[in-house]
């Protein structure tokens, strides 16, 4: 190469930078018809109880004939609805057999539901399904059956009885969902416990029913829920009006000509606030509980 030889510099490199992820128009629109069909879904649901709320503190002769928010509001209504049906003394027998119902429910069914997730014993899966049979029963097919077996233990027209009846009815579901929760949980931990001496009342009790309380909380939601609005039971199997629990003298309010309505959904207002807040108090171990099992490691 001579000197005169003239030396070109090199084309400079050009680098592309990496294509970007498309967001354009139609996530936008995807997202806003999500939130669109999702905001009257949430409309939807809530308008029943903000009419029960609006109706309760109105007048009676404008419930069906007046704007959808009252033009007066009135607190009355509450006072009529505490003192016509006696709903402190009835507020407070759904309170107790609601309490000592899922008490027992989870007695049974965190016991049960370990013991058929965790061990191995003769006809175990015979004698869950056996159990779990009794879930396709619809309750108007066994109110006679279990009305006469009361009847025969002497537990009619007794919160016993009634106590007893829900938790028979009952505690399979809780089962079922106890078993399913305690599968998910890693079962490395009860081997660990058991070589170090653990027996197993200990690794249920101080391993794996800490690690349960999504499951609990679960139980406790759907066992309160039910325990508390159930009707048909309760109705059938006490007698006395002064040991009947809420639902049943609810349902005196609603007359065969005519209805008080302020007094009705005021009534109903009151009832439902213990049900609003034990699903506050346990609502993200409800979650938990609820989205376990759709997330895998």
């Amino acid at each position: 190469m001579s000197a005169d030889t003239e030396i070109r510099p090199s084309a400079p490199v050009v680098r592309t930078p990496p294509p970007q992820p498309r967001t354009g128009r139609p996530g936008v629109a995807s997202r806003s018809a999500g939130f669109v069909v999702l905001l009257v879904l949430a409309a939807m649901t809530i308008f029943p109880f903000t009419w029960m709320v609006l109706t309760s503190l109105r007048p009676s002769n404008t419930v069906f004939g007046g704007s959808f928010l009252p033009e007066e509001y009135s607190l009355d209504a509450y006072g009529e609805a505490w003192n016509s049906i006696g709903f402190g003394s009835h507020f407070l027998n759904s309170v107790v057999i609601t309490v000592v119902t899922v008490a027992g429910t989870l007695f049974l069914a965190t016991l049960s539901g370990y013991a058929f997730a965790m061990l191995r014993f003769p006809l175990r899966n015979t004698i869950y399904f056996l159990l779990l049979s009794t879930l396709m029963m619809p309750a108007s097919a066994l109110i006679i059956p279990l009305y006469l077996q009361l009847r025969n233990l002497g537990l009619l027209d007794s919160r016993y009885g009634l106590v007893l009846l829900y938790i028979g009815s009952s505690t399979p579901f809780a089962m079922f969902l106890m078993r399913a929760f305690f599968e998910t949980l890693p079962k490395e931990l009860i081997e660990a416990a058991r070589a170090d001496g653990a027996g197993e009342f200990t690794v249920f009790w101080r391993v794996m029913l800490p690690l349960a309380r999504p499951g609990i909380a679960t139980v406790v939601i759907f066992q309160s829920l039910s325990t508390w609005n159930e009707f048909l039971y309760a109705n059938t199997v006490i007698q006395s009006p002064e040991k009947l629990p809420l639902q049943p003298i609810l349902f005196t309010l609603t007359g065969q000509y005519a209805t008080n309505w302020p007094v009705l959904t005021a009534a109903l207002t009151m009832a439902v606030i213990p049900v609003i807040v034990v699903y506050v108090r346990m609502q993200r171990q409800f979650v938990a509980g609820m989205t376990l099992g759709a997330v895998k490691n």
